[in-house]
């Protein structure tokens, strides 16, 4: 649902958080300072929590004087609100990053999956290349309601997970790798193409899509 005092270049959907759970989610990759700072600015009117992902620092520092609650989260690169914390999950959402360059894709889906009113749990660094780090985990694993399972190069890190638990897992693969790796591209199919049961596949590093999938699951 629009307003009539939108502003000129953007139409924003102010009820979506009625329609959807949350509030619409500012993709910040190719907008101006003064496109942000209106947007923002709009949503935060109406908004408890709120969030902009893919924002640069220098985007960062032209809107942070905006709202007092705004803060940014370098690794994951969002800027967000978080003034109501209210749980609305049911349980736990678990995020599994296969090595520590896999970080910035796992934050985003974990500060995502947070400011959306869930509780969170972090294990990074357990790729396939020392499975014992990820096997001496699997309490924590079967205890989650959801996984998150983010992994760049072969992308096993998912089949290995949903292998081992009965929880839905969420395979997400980042363009972490070597050349063969093809920014990404033999990770996806390496999830496509899992054998285990219980896998679903996001974009190359849709961090953010995967937190949005998991917390529809989670409520």
């Amino acid at each position: 649902m629009s307003s009539p005092d939108d502003i000129p270049h953007s139409n924003l959907d102010y009820d979506r958080e009625r329609r959807c759970g949350f509030a619409e989610v500012i993709f910040c990759p190719g907008k101006t300072d003064q496109q942000l700072l209106d947007i923002l600015n709009r949503l935060i009117e109406r908004h408890d929590n709120l969030l902009a992902t893919r924002m640069t620092p220098a985007q960062y520092e032209g809107v942070k004087l905006l709202h007092a609650d705004l803060r940014y989260n370098t690794i994951a690169g969002i800027a967000y609100i978080h003034r109501d914390k209210t749980i609305k999950g049911k349980g736990t959402v678990l995020v599994v990053s296969a090595g520590t360059s896999d970080m910035p894709i796992a934050e985003e889906a974990a500060l995502t999956a947070e400011v959306m009113g869930n509780r969170v749990e972090r294990i990074y660094d357990v790729g396939v290349a020392g499975l014992h780090r990820l096997t001496e985990r699997k309490d924590q694993l079967q205890s989650a309601t959801v996984i998150i399972a983010v992994a760049g190069m072969e992308g096993a890190l998912p089949s290995i997970i949903a292998g081992l638990v009965d929880r839905p897992v969420i395979a997400v693969p980042t363009s972490v790798g070597y050349g063969a790796s093809f920014q990404g591209i033999s990770a996806l199919l390496g999830m496509l193409n899992a054998c285990a049961s219980g896998v679903v596949v996001v974009n190359i590093d849709n961090g953010f899509g995967a937190a949005y999938a998991a917390t529809r699951i989670n409520r």
